[in-house]
């Protein structure tokens, strides 16, 4: 028999060292961007990018320097923080187009599948969730959040878009990013006085660069964009995003629209202080998955070239964990851990019980690592986007595409900027054999089916992509 709310919240309380003997649990604001690299962001090394706050909260907390998404796209890598589960286990396996993501047409692709905002809504906290959605239905309330601000369709313009706000439309004049930040304060005004969850996953920066107030352009007049390398376009470059290539409107239209994020990022965190909660809540700050901004030659993500990719640079995310007290402030930690990591990591940090059906998910709690200890942790990952999959070690990456596409082998080691396919290395087939071997035995033990009948996993009406250098369409 399910327990009440009020015997899961005790229970919760007596069972976790985080919240014995406090007044009241913890308070959690999650943000999230949206295209955004670890590289883009100043406390990853990127100094010439304005952000600030960001600098702020990694001095405030934890940073993981090899964060990565399962799937280098939106909508299937939210998914998979919210249910812990694959995109061959969850259904969704790229973006979801307008039909699919809002109005009568559209799916409720969350339904069949428990999230960690429902097992935390349960627990007692209030639920907040203002920015992009894009997992189906997005006008609507779900998932256990009862305040909901979003723009139904997961895109479009950031001048004065179009938002659903609890039910109602509404017409916001302004920058979309500021709009999100509005919200999130809002929220934090009415309901900082009990325990609380407030998920923020910003639009920024994801396309188009078609509008950012002149306050978040006005650091880069002069900047000559050291960190977006500057090199020749990659032949599987798609087309939709080719134009961006050296391209300095598109370098300062990414920069500001991530220092907009960041601006508003530090209203979040000094309206948390302003109410007196900061020190009772957990700040989280990651992206759905990363973004190439000349890297490989590519603008985009995994969806950037045809056949899709997983490079560093589309996985690859920041991650920062701040709780002052509770998390070590300025500490830098470098296990590799992945985006479905997160469902089982923030209920044990919570101290949560993870629902009935938790033997599914793939995922393991990195909590341990946030309490200062050093667990055993094996640094293996796995990917998953369409028709490819992939597995990357310490120093190997492998990926496996269908027969119709190349597959691909990296040594991180010797070849960090991914440049050399060793996949043909006659002296690397043994190490091919292995990987490839682990890689099929992971998705089997998660019920998928092989990568050539990918298709049966979804039900989404799939995007097509081409490529620049001809005009074949992929599958």
């Amino acid at each position: 028999m399910p327990l009440h709310r009020r015997q899961f919240l005790s229970a919760a309380l007596a069972a976790s060292p985080l919240l014995r003997g406090r007044e009241r649990p913890p308070n959690v604001v999650f943000v999230m961007t949206d295209d955004h690299g670890a590289w883009a962001s100043s406390p990853y090394g990127c100094s010439s990018l304005h952000t600030p706050n960001l600098e702020r909260l990694a001095a405030s907390g934890t940073r993981f320097t090899r964060a990565f998404s399962c799937t280098p796209v939106c909508s299937p890598s939210r998914m998979t923080y919210l249910t812990g589960l694959i995109p061959s286990q969850h259904g969704v396996q790229d973006w979801l187009m307008p039909e699919d993501s809002t109005g009568p047409a559209s799916h409720r692709f969350l339904a069949s599948h428990t999230t960690y905002s429902e097992v935390i809504a349960r627990a007692g906290y209030t639920m907040g969730m203002c920015g992009k959605w894009h997992m189906g239905e997005d006008e609507k309330a779900q998932a256990g959040f009862t305040f909901w601000a979003t723009v139904p369709g997961g895109g479009g313009t950031y001048r004065n878009p179009q938002f659903v706000k609890n039910g109602q439309p509404l017409k916001y004049q302004g920058f979309k990013t500021d709009a999100v930040g509005d919200f999130a304060v809002e929220f934090l005004d009415q309901h900082h006085d009990r325990p609380f969850f407030l998920q923020v996953p910003f639009y920024a920066p994801h396309t188009p660069y078609d509008y950012a107030p002149e306050q978040y352009r006005e650091p880069y007049a002069h900047s000559t964009f050291p960190c977006f390398p500057n090199t020749p376009m990659n032949p599987w470059q798609n087309t939709g995003l080719a134009k961006m290539h050296d391209n300095p409107a598109a370098k300062l239209g990414y920069s500001a629209l991530i220092t907009g994020m960041d601006y508003n990022l530090g209203r979040i965190l000094d309206r948390l202080e302003k109410h007196g909660v900061r020190d009772n809540t957990l700040v989280i700050f990651t992206a759905d998955q990363g973004w190439n901004a000349g890297h490989h030659g590519v603008w985009g993500k995994g969806n950037g070239t045809v056949p899709l990719n997983m490079y560093e640079e589309s996985l690859h995310i920041p991650l920062i964990w701040s709780f002052p007290g509770r998390i070590a402030e300025g500490k830098v930690i470098d296990p590799m851990v992945s985006n479905y990591d997160f469902f089982p990591t923030i209920l044990d940090y919570l101290g949560i019980a993870a629902p009935h059906d938790n033997e599914k998910r793939p995922g393991r709690s990195y909590a341990a690592f946030l309490r200062g200890q050093s667990p055993a942790w094996r640094n293996r990952l796995y990917f998953e986007y369409e028709y490819v999959r992939g597995i990357r070690t310490e120093n190997m990456k492998y990926i496996e595409r269908t027969s119709e596409w190349p597959s691909e082998l990296y040594d991180l080691e010797s070849d960090p900027g991914e440049k050399h396919n060793a996949i043909d290395d006659p002296h690397q087939k043994k190490q091919i054999a292995a990987l490839r071997q682990d890689l099929h035995r992971f998705f089997q033990q998660r019920g998928a089916p092989p990568l050539d009948q990918w298709r049966t996993t979804t039900r989404q009406k799939l995007p097509q992509y081409r490529r620049v250098s001809d005009n074949r369409t992929s599958p």
